[in-house]
């Protein structure tokens, strides 16, 4: 996402437009790989060593908070991070870690016609994220 797309997205979520809120966001775009907050510390840290890191654990808070980006949590509990916030799934390798996006519409509109029709009392649900747990095999 260009610097630009990224200060509107900020404006848009009435958010005041940061150097250090712009460093996140690129760098979760630039890494694309559901970064934890050291990995995206680092990243940032390159281009501004100055930006604390206490600035970048609460701006990830807000930027959450705003439905900018999203939190994946992993076996480990290990929470990372994700630029993409259109519904999707994640794919967990339970061996090396990797999380990569999984899209598919008919398993979205499955599950949202499964709950629809379940009708769970006194609860409302506001989204669902599966995360599916295996390895990925390499194919030679």
């Amino acid at each position: 996402m260009r610097r630009e797309e990224l200060r509107k997205t900020l404006m848009k979520n009435e958010l005041k437009v940061t150097p250090q809120r712009v460093a996140i966001l690129e760098a979760l775009t630039e890494l694309n790989n559901h970064p934890a907050a050291d990995n995206i510390i680092k990243f940032i840290k390159e281009k501004h060593p100055n930006i604390a890191v206490g600035t970048v654990y609460n701006n990830l808070e807000v930027l959450i908070e705003k439905g900018i980006i999203k939190k994946v949590n992993t076996d480990k509990d290990i929470t990372r991070y994700d630029a993409i916030t259109a519904n999707h799934h994640h794919l967990y390798c339970v061996e090396s870690e990797r999380i990569e996006d999984y899209f598919d519409d008919m398993l979205n509109q499955m599950i949202r016609d499964y709950f629809n029709q379940k009708k769970i009392p006194n609860f409302e649900i506001r989204d669902i994220k599966l995360q599916i747990i295996g390895k990925f095999i390499n194919k030679r």
